[in-house]
């Protein structure tokens, strides 16, 4: 866990309740959301260590629910991150369109889930290329596994500093 962060947030009945901020010790921001009676509810967004925004996460009643947005690192300092996707979620599950880039910013993948399950894919190469679709479902597939990852480090950082709520 990052050290020297420090939690902006109110409690209720024990619980974290309200706005929520987590700065690094020299005031940058890396996450701010809310809470309603403890459970994450609304848009959080993320940002790294460096100040780039990396993630905006909706939430309803603790669960992913809208449109998630993931960037890349930016390719300079004050540049603009370039995107890296955007993925439709309904009850904590892929529920329709996903779409991401190259961090070159061409098409990487063009998606549609229903309740979770792949319905059809197509991606391409960093250079424009068409795959095949067994390919673009293998492509969906290693995502899958790499965005929950990223997610879960995400939700980490938030419940490794919440509230003091005594």
């Amino acid at each position: 866990m990052a050290q020297g962060l420090l939690v902006e947030g109110a409690c209720r009945d024990g619980e974290p309740n309200g706005a929520y901020t987590l700065r690094s010790a020299d005031g940058r921001l890396r996450v701010t959301g809310a809470f309603a009676k403890g459970r994450r509810t609304g848009t959080f967004l993320f940002w790294s260590e460096r100040g780039a925004r990396i993630a905006v996460v909706p939430y309803d009643t603790d669960r992913k629910a809208g449109t998630i947005a993931l960037w890349y690192a930016p390719p300079a300092r004050g540049a603009d991150a370039p995107r890296k996707s955007e993925a439709a979620y309904v009850d904590d599950r892929l529920h329709g369109e996903k779409r991401s880039w190259h961090s070159n910013g061409k098409p990487r993948t063009d998606l549609r889930y229903e309740r979770g399950e792949l319905v059809t894919a197509r991606a391409w190469t960093q250079r424009g290329s068409p795959l095949s679709y067994g390919e673009a479902r293998a492509m969906a597939a290693r995502d899958v596994v790499t965005d929950e990852q990223f997610y879960g480090t995400l939700e980490a950082l938030v419940a490794g500093h919440l509230p003091k709520c005594e």
